[in-house]
């Protein structure tokens, strides 16, 4: 029964995030960000917040910066918008599931090219 409320809490606190970074961060630095998942502690006492960044390698370590900046500010207004005894403290950590997932899917069409160009011609 508690991992099914600290799941439910994450998503809620996914939802915040996502809504305080899109409006309230006015960080230049923090560019495309989507909030991919929330995991929070059992005691939710800290919640790690896995984003992943659109851009090339330095945009992506500028928009990380931003929001370990931010990541006081993003607290404070998630601690009003959500009630909890306390509000956990938040760890960004940039998640590059998206980029494996792109360059898998970007070697699996090279070889199906691949052997289209291997078949005799009829």
């Amino acid at each position: 029964m508690a991992k099914l409320r600290v799941s439910r809490v994450g998503e809620q606190i996914k939802k915040e995030i996502v809504d305080i970074v899109r409006t309230e961060v006015k960080d230049p630095r923090v560019g495309f960000v989507t909030i991919t998942e929330v995991e929070a502690s059992g005691d939710l006492q800290h919640a790690t917040v896995y984003v992943s960044v659109l851009g090339d390698e330095e945009q992506r370590k500028g928009t990380m910066e931003a929001l370990h900046k931010a990541s006081g500010f993003i607290r404070a207004e998630l601690g009003r918008r959500v009630r909890l005894r306390r509000t956990p403290e938040l760890h960004f950590k940039l998640d590059t599931s998206l980029d494996y997932s792109t360059r898998i899917g970007k070697v699996l069409r090279d070889i199906k090219e691949g052997d289209k160009q291997d078949e005799p011609q009829a």
